[in-house]
């Protein structure tokens, strides 16, 4: 039977290639992306640097994909990846990156490092080196269908509650409506506005659509701990609800990393093409905007700004959408110094924010967002991720900031026409 080691490094040596081997070839080692990233510029320790942190996959291609590392491991003169190195770099790995990829907007060569990072936790995970929370996360996902270990009962009885507090519709499980809408726990949970708010909204435009009771969950825990098995396990639930239903779209809610898992990294997981097509609530949104369909009245007159979550604005490329719907009900939206695809992360993407451990780490690097806002003399920060919105509101409470953290999603419904 073989050793947690032995696993982690086979799972490694798997995961190299055209585009690992180009990426590691062509780094010039010039340390541009520390500056890059918050958690370096927010602790200056050199360890951060996002290329360091994927070291380990690294040294497996060297060692046994370049001749130069071939031959320098039968010499004995290059060390051979131990129990200890995986350790060391699971925590850099976990609590030291969110896969924010603005590394990789600024290295002169192209490298993916974000893409470079999802291998190297694959290694980890085979390994067993997870975080606790991250772990557990994974557990509640595969067994009660979401993170949070919220169940199906859980959600049919906060979509009970909204339909009586608010008298609006939300349907559940209606075969052959346009649009199936994923939810994060923390919507179910913590923002039960958001549900409230697509109700208003999509009836207004006119649109049908449903929420799975059998699988509602948009957080893919396996792609947050770098396991694509417990990832595909997951897709296969969103695919089964999806073909059940006969959904020709599936609508990615204020998350981040589930607009991507959804849109790109899923088709990559399962080895096949998706089939429905994937869009953001804000891309909905807009086009709904640009139909006609949605109609705005009165505005919000506090000044705001708005915060781009990664995956979204900078890895998914949706930044003019949400900016597009702020204009049309905020007149004093003002913008970030950096914004759309350099925007800062909130700190707690990755799977950071499921991990306890990496919690002061992740506060103390929310001080780049503070110093942002701290340059606008704003009252109000809106974002299109419910994850960002927890990380956000977190980080402000930290920092005694009275600003509120609202969603574009619900902003837009509170000024419909």
């Amino acid at each position: 039977m073989s050793t947690p080691l032995e696993r982690g490094v086979d799972m490694l040596k798997s995961q190299v290639d055209a585009r690992v081997e180009s990426y590691f070839s062509s780094c010039t080692h010039c340390g541009v992306c520390a500056e890059a990233c918050l958690f370096y510029t927010e602790t200056d320790d050199p360890r951060y640097t996002p290329i360091y942190k994927t070291e380990p996959l690294r040294k497996v291609w060297q060692q046994n994909f370049t001749l130069w590392g071939k031959l320098s491991t039968s010499l004995g003169l290059s060390k051979p990846m131990t129990e200890n190195d995986l350790s060391d770099w699971e925590t850099l790995v976990y609590d030291g990156c969110s896969m924010c990829s603005r590394c990789t907007m600024v290295c002169p060569v192209g490298i993916d490092i974000a893409y470079l990072i999802r291998k190297v936790k694959e290694g980890m995970a085979a390994a067993g080196f997870v975080p606790e929370g991250l772990q557990g996360a994974s557990e509640r996902a595969l067994k009660f269908g979401s993170p949070m270990g919220l169940t199906s009962k859980g959600l049919l009885s906060a979509v009970g509650q909204q339909k009586k507090e608010h008298d609006i519709d939300i349907p559940v499980d209606v075969v052959g409506a346009e649009y199936l809408v994923m939810l994060s726990s923390n919507e179910v949970v913590l923002y039960t506005e958001f549900l409230t708010a697509i109700s208003k909204i999509f009836s207004a435009a006119g649109i049908t659509w449903t929420v799975s009771s059998k699988y509602f969950e948009a957080t893919n825990t396996g792609v947050q701990m770098g396991d694509s098995v417990i990832a595909a396990q997951l897709l296969e639930r969103l695919l089964e609800v999806a073909t059940e239903l006969k959904i020709k779209t599936v609508v990615s809610p204020e998350c981040g990393h589930a607009y991507t898992t959804f849109r790109w990294d899923g088709p990559n997981i399962l080895g096949r093409e998706l089939p429905f097509n994937v869009v953001h609530i804000m891309e909905l949104l807009d086009q709904l905007r640009k139909d006609g369909k949605l109609k705005t009245t009165g505005s919000f007159d506090e000044r705001l700004t708005y915060h781009d979550p990664c995956n979204i604005s900078r890895r998914g490329g949706v930044l003019e959408q949400p900016r597009n719907l702020l204009n049309q009900v905020a007149p004093n939206f003002v913008e970030m110094n950096d914004k759309k695809e350099m925007n800062w992360c909130c700190g707690g993407g990755g799977g950071v924010s499921s991990n306890e451990r990496a919690e002061p780490l992740r506060l103390q690097v929310f001080n780049v967002k503070k110093r942002q806002l701290d340059e606008l003399d704003v009252t109000t920060m809106v974002t299109a991720c419910s994850n960002c919105r927890t990380m956000l509101e977190e980080g402000l409470e930290e920092n005694e900031m009275d600003i509120e953290v609202v969603s574009i999603t619900e902003l837009i419904a509170d000024h419909l026409a």
